[in-house]
């Protein structure tokens, strides 16, 4: 997900608290983890640890947040001590907490804090949610939302503004697709001076009729930001209130870890998003390990490396961890906007990258130089090759780095650069709930042919090169429930669904989609010995799931419920009195 100058302050950033140094010694197993009596153990239960050299055990002790011991129900016994707490699990699977390796919590906090339209179906159910946003919100300021699916406009999924007009056209009505798209009506156009004559901008393009010029409702890339000044910036209580809303949520899937991605910052080193981290933090309401991206501004150049310095020693100074930067490579693939080797079906279009070869390359040696983590937001498979050039620039320079570049979404890989993931140690991070035939996919395919249709996602395909897969939702432009993605990691099928699988080839096994959801969201977070398995001395950040995944039907996976989720050993979701 890109996003525009529109939505950052709007709600969008940051990362980790930095704390893989601090317990390094517990996670090799100190003296303190090594003996004694618990605080809590969980037994009877099906424990799936993520651990290769151990992956199945029966119970664990946890004492100060920690697991300190893991095996069977007989030798966890060995540790209760007069105030333990002991919970029999009945047999219920027990697993590490599940991570997400590409969220936007404050973006996605906000998007349904205002006029959410994820809840949404059809046009006819926008309308009602929109009108309902102007009932509640008296006045004339711009009614600003999320969440509408672009599929729901062919048939090219170019919103229109008529459909918003005939619900307003007093109040500029402005609303967000996937971080690419606008979707506005004509007085957020008559407000903005955009007219047929505006000049697109660089790397933005306005929708327009094609006989007449005029602007139809869409503004996609950088042609969003022509509307910024139209909507009200959030308060600090605002963005503090979305990242506690997103922590509650994504607790309440299981998830304790994340990885933001792309936190937003201005000139100088400052950043509003960081402060609401920092307060959220202090409440004790960061109920999650996070890792955080600094947004690279492609309108600058490598002068904006001294801020980023200055940010990240500044997030580290106060127990936050900001130590990656996201390169937003290219756009979409409905609107022609990805960056694609060979022109797009019926064209002689390209789609085009939006920062120059050898500019990134320069970047992200200089950001390997500095020990900090590339991130590349890649759609089309030019773009995914921009990218990797780029990393194999910086791994030429520096061999044994250990800064763990991530590439995100990867819509389409060319077979010869699938290979280079492990090769060049990439993570590949999908979002695998896009991995099925919808109908966003159904204008993907048209957009670029059925040959380049076969490499669409290959996660199977990278796993069997020798790379590596971390898995995020890109909240909240898809549902966050990792349960959901699993599944169609599995299968390639959506939830429900009985369209064919997509691609089945490219499907991965059930111990593989754990291990993206869990260690390897922990790896690019460089937390990968502080969390992600159950394992002597890491934090007791665990789940527990009403059913055995390794033993239900593969397709009703998603239905599947999490009872309780621990971080660092205390209930942040559920609770473990009740579990009966």
């Amino acid at each position: 997900m890109i996003v525009p100058p529109i939505l950052r302050l709007s709600g969008l950033c940051l990362t980790a608290v930095s704390i893989g140094l601090l317990f390094s010694a517990a996670a090799h197993g100190t003296p303190a983890t090594r003996g004694g009596s618990a605080d809590l153990i969980l037994t009877n239960a099906r424990v799936y640890t993520v651990d290769r050299d151990k992956p199945w055990a029966e119970a664990v002790a946890i004492r100060d947040g920690r697991i300190i011991a893991v095996g069977t129900s007989a030798e966890i016994a060995a540790r209760k001590g007069a105030r333990t707490k002991v919970t029999d699990l009945g047999g219920r699977m027990l697993m590490p907490a599940f991570g997400d390796a590409h969220a936007h919590p404050i973006f996605g906090g906000m998007s349904h804090a205002r006029c959410s339209l994820h809840a949404g179906n059809s046009l006819d159910d926008y309308r009602r949610i929109i009108a309902a946003c102007i009932a509640r919100t008296p006045g004339t300021g711009t009614i600003f939302g999320s969440g509408f699916n672009q599929s729901l406009f062919p048939p090219k999924g170019i919103p229109r503004k008529e459909v918003l007009d005939a619900i307003s056209t007093a109040r500029a009505l402005i609303f967000e697709s996937d971080g690419h798209t606008l979707w506005v009506n004509s007085r957020a156009l008559e407000l903005a001076k955009i007219t047929k004559d505006t000049p697109d901008p660089k790397n933005g393009t306005i929708d327009r009729d094609p006989g007449t010029g005029e602007p139809v409702g869409g503004l996609e890339e950088a042609a969003m930001a022509l509307v910024e000044p139209l909507v009200p910036p959030p308060s600090d209580k605002d963005l503090q209130g979305a990242i506690t809303y997103t922590v509650r949520l994504f607790n309440s899937l299981g998830i304790t870890s994340w990885h933001d991605a792309a936190l937003e910052w201005e000139k100088g080193g400052t950043s509003r998003a960081l402060d609401a981290y920092k307060a959220v933090a202090a409440r004790g309401e960061l109920t999650v390990h996070t890792a955080m991206d600094l947004h690279w501004d492609n309108n600058r150049g490598m002068e904006q490396i001294s801020d980023i310095r200055k940010l990240s020693s500044r997030a580290r100074a106060i127990g936050l961890n900001a130590d990656g930067v996201k390169f937003f490579i290219d756009g979409v693939i409905p609107q022609q906007t990805a960056a694609m080797l060979a022109p797009y079906e019926g064209t002689t279009e390209k789609g085009a990258v939006q920062i120059a070869p050898a500019a990134l390359s320069k970047a992200v040696r200089e950001l390997d130089n500095m020990g900090m983590q590339s991130h590349f937001h890649t759609i089309g498979d030019a773009a995914v090759r921009q990218a990797l050039d780029a990393v194999a620039s910086a791994r030429q320079q520096r061999p044994g780095s250990d800064t763990r570049p991530m590439m995100s979404h990867m819509n389409v890989i060319d077979p010869a650069d699938q290979p280079r993931f492990g090769k060049l140690g990439v993570t590949a991070v999908f979002q695998p709930l896009w991995a099925c035939d919808e109908p966003y996919m159904k204008l993907t395919k048209e957009r670029i042919g059925a040959v380049r249709s076969n490499y669409i996602y290959p996660a199977g395909s990278v796993l069997r090169d020798g790379g590596r897969l971390a898995y995020g939702a890109d909240w909240s432009v898809a549902s966050a429930n990792p349960l959901e993605g699993i599944e169609v990691a599995l299968t390639r099928v959506a939830p429900g669904s009985d369209q064919p699988p997509l691609e089945p080839g490219e499907a991965v096994t059930l111990e593989q989609a754990l291990a993206a959801y869990t260690i390897n969201v922990a790896y690019v977070n460089h937390l990968d010995r502080e969390t992600g398995s159950i394992v002597s001395g890491k934090s007791a950040d665990l789940i527990i799931l009403d059913r055995d995944l390794f033993k239900v039907p593969v397709r009703s996976i998603h239905d599947t419920k999490v009872l309780v989720t621990l971080y660092k050993g205390k209930s942040v979701y559920g609770s473990l009195d009740r579990l009966r």
